[in-house]
């Protein structure tokens, strides 16, 4: 049961990011993000009493906040890279920055000892990022894309590492916590200078669009709560490794549906990125040696 939640997870985070990829390049990536969110928290409030009716400790709803706030600066700038950038480049970016970085903290802070295989995957995410950033020559937009998903990819490292904080009993309700921090959070985003000028214009379909994005946010929301199930129902790192999995789909529609090009260079990059994120977060490597 576990491991088919945490496929059902990678399944709804790379649907998400496909409808808000696809969304972000008609309008604009801040509109796309709030009412994402906003989605999220009306599915995810719905959802909550199913699972837990009782009322959830303050520390673990501000850990969902903090969450939240990685998760608001995480979706600002995913959608703002496949605004500007491939889709089939940017999501596997962000993913390895968002299974990389917690790696990070574990070794820096905790003092964990990855296996082999984590470091293997961390010196092919290294060059592999070099490679997706390298575009057409001339084409500065490719580099641009790929500094997005990195930055997207830090605020899903808060997400994940805010959120394994909270006690299991509190069950969906962090997840809730997050969302509205999250709300805060892009809103504060879009009022900056330096985010507010990249906006798209609306083409006028505000509704369907709008509809759009609340189906992202909301299959994001899904996402992350089958994520917390299935740690709690399995291996954790069973459940990390196959949630991992998600960017694979962005990347096969971006190039298939998309018709998405890249060059050589950037093809074989894709590969080692698709793969950095697993190779970091199987068993064997997330069995940390202290």
């Amino acid at each position: 049961m576990g491991a088919l939640l945490a496929l059902a997870s990678a399944v709804s985070y790379g649907l998400s990011d496909v409808l808000g990829g696809v969304l972000s390049r008609r309008t604009s990536f801040i509109r796309v993000a709030l009412l994402g969110q906003v989605g999220g928290l009306l599915s995810m409030a719905l959802l909550a009493p199913l699972f837990s009716a009782t009322v959830p400790a303050v520390a673990d709803l501000a850990w969902g906040a903090l969450s939240g706030v990685g998760t608001g600066l995480g979706m600002v700038f995913l959608f703002r890279g496949m605004s500007r950038g491939a889709m089939s480049v940017v999501v596997p970016v962000s993913a390895v920055g968002g299974v990389a970085l917690p790696g990070s903290v574990g070794v820096v802070v905790l003092g964990e000892r990855p296996a082999p295989l984590a470091w293997t995957g961390i010196a092919v995410a290294l060059p592999a990022l070099w490679a997706v950033s390298r575009g057409k020559a001339g084409d500065g937009r490719s580099a641009r894309a790929v500094v997005d998903g990195l930055v997207s990819g830090g605020g899903i490292a808060l997400q994940y590492l805010a959120l394994a904080q909270a006690a299991p009993e509190s069950a969906a309700w962090p997840v809730v916590a997050g969302r509205v921090t999250s709300i805060l959070t892009i809103a504060a985003l879009g009022a900056t200078p330096y985010l507010s000028r990249t906006r798209h214009a609306d083409d006028g379909q505000r509704r369907g669009l709008g509809l759009g994005a609340a189906l992202a946010g909301a299959l994001a929301g899904l996402a992350l709560l089958c994520y917390l199930l299935a740690t709690r129902t399995a291996l954790i790192t069973v459940a990390v490794v196959l949630s991992s999995l998600y960017p694979v789909i962005p990347a096969l529609l971006g190039i298939t549906v998309l018709r998405e090009r890249l060059t050589s260079r950037q093809t074989l990059g894709l590969v080692a990125t698709l793969a950095a994120p697993v190779l970091i977060a199987t068993p064997e490597a997330s069995a940390a040696s202290r």
